[in-house]
């Protein structure tokens, strides 16, 4: 049975999340959706929902079917999952989500983290920072479903709950998980439902899993879960794990597909472009799914045989992305790029791709749900927050990167 249980509101962010549970010690499978039968045996099981930009109503109803899934499977801790740069609106979806679970665990708080710093994401005083940016200057204010215009995470959240909302500083969090749990139960004295935690380094997000070791649900990035095996070990629930991120032999020809509009992604193509067989796509001279799909299907016609990695995006600079949403509407521009990727991975596949990367949350959410695929088993990083992972019974090896991740050579690197 599995020991925790986690619910992402993207397909990317559950592969990142599982990805550090396995790189400290606890096997982990990403499950597609709302487990619908017997969960797969894992010390961990990811739900990876398509719920960050949906209704709020429908987001609350696949977590909480999500959670009921995973109690009755046996998890004794819950996380729910949200991307390391707190992507929602003021209605939702992570306050009313965080709601909904807090009620049906009988949970009194929660505490609240996105932090990842390997990947440049910390909180000081409550401020999200992304590299040496707060949060509202990052790039992530230009964001076109989900645009950060707040750093302040006591302010984003409590727009989003009735319930209070405390912080616990910097300073307290440099004590260790003691001073931690002196904070947790002065906030819960005070009436505080939820407690943002800074946290600047990853010994602070490991203080911060000590803490949390006997609460019910916790609210982060992945980063949040760095702490959490150690406390299965020491409970001796956890036996020592050598082969976590072990997969199956990789076969078949290589191939990214990529919808993200993300800085880091638009760097990674133009990295990509000048070392292997690269198209992009233009979303506003061709709004047409199939079309771009034909497009795609017939330039690659020819190139994965050539033992090289082809790369298919249809990404774009804010500005060509406002221009789509200006003519199409916002939920359509969307839909357009994801159906079009999605199409054109079910046809690489056919094709005889074997390993694929895939960038973006919501692309990423797209094209395993238009291949079928159901669990993943999560393998070794490539580069941090982004595994490679294997769809069984399918044989197809996948990478889910969202859109913020990677270095500028990432694609290449994947394959190597």
């Amino acid at each position: 049975m599995p020991l925790l249980g986690c619910i992402a509101d993207d397909f990317t962010g559950a592969t990142d999340l599982a990805a550090m549970l396995v790189q400290n010690g606890m096997t982990a499978v990403q499950v597609i959706g709302v487990p619908d039968g017997p969960l797969p045996e894992a010390d961990a099981i990811v739900v990876a929902l398509k719920s960050r930009t949906a209704p709020v109503g429908e987001a609350v109803a696949q977590s909480l079917a999500a959670l009921d899934a995973l109690l009755a499977g046996g998890a004794t801790q819950i996380l729910q999952k949200v991307c390391s740069t707190f992507d929602s609106t003021a209605e939702g979806n992570i306050g009313p989500v965080a709601d909904a679970l807090m009620k049906r665990l009988g949970a009194s708080i929660a505490l609240v983290c996105p932090a990842f710093p390997t990947n440049g994401r910390t909180v000081y005083q409550g401020h999200l920072f992304v590299g040496d940016h707060l949060l509202n200057e990052s790039g992530m204010q230009n964001h076109p479903l989900t645009p950060m215009t707040d750093a302040n995470l006591v302010r984003v959240m409590a727009a989003q709950t009735p319930h209070g909302v405390g912080l616990i500083p910097f300073a307290t969090v440099e004590q260790g998980a003691s001073a931690i749990r002196r904070d947790i139960t002065a906030l819960t004295e005070r009436d505080r439902r939820y407690a943002i935690v800074d946290a600047v380094t990853d010994a602070h997000l490991m203080a911060m899993g000590e803490a949390a070791a006997r609460h019910p649900l916790l609210i982060g990035g992945s980063g949040i879960a760095m702490g959490l095996p150690e406390n299965f070990r020491g409970s001796k629930h956890l036996p020592p794990r050598r082969d976590a991120a072990s997969l199956p032999e990789a076969r078949g020809f290589c191939a990214v597909v990529a919808g993200s509009c993300s800085r880091a992604t638009l760097a990674q193509i133009g990295f990509a472009r000048d070392q292997v067989p690269t198209l992009e796509l233009d979303a506003l001279a061709t709004p047409d799914a199939e079309a771009l799909a034909q497009q795609a299907i017939a330039w690659s016609a020819g190139k994965l045989e050539q033992g090289r990695p082809i790369v298919i995006a249809a990404s774009a600079p804010p500005e060509k992305v406002a221009a789509l949403q200006a003519s199409l509407g916002r939920d359509a521009a969307g839909a357009l790029v994801e159906d079009a990727m999605a199409r054109i991975a079910q046809a690489l596949v056919a094709a005889g791709v074997g390993r694929l990367v895939v960038a973006g949350g919501e692309t990423s959410g797209a094209v395993v749900q238009a291949l079928g695929v159901r669990a993943l088993r999560i393998g070794r990083t490539i580069d941090p927050g982004v595994p490679w992972t294997f769809a069984e019974p399918t044989g197809l090896h996948l990478a889910l990167k969202s859109g913020n991740f990677g270095g500028r050579d990432f694609f290449l690197k994947a394959f190597a």
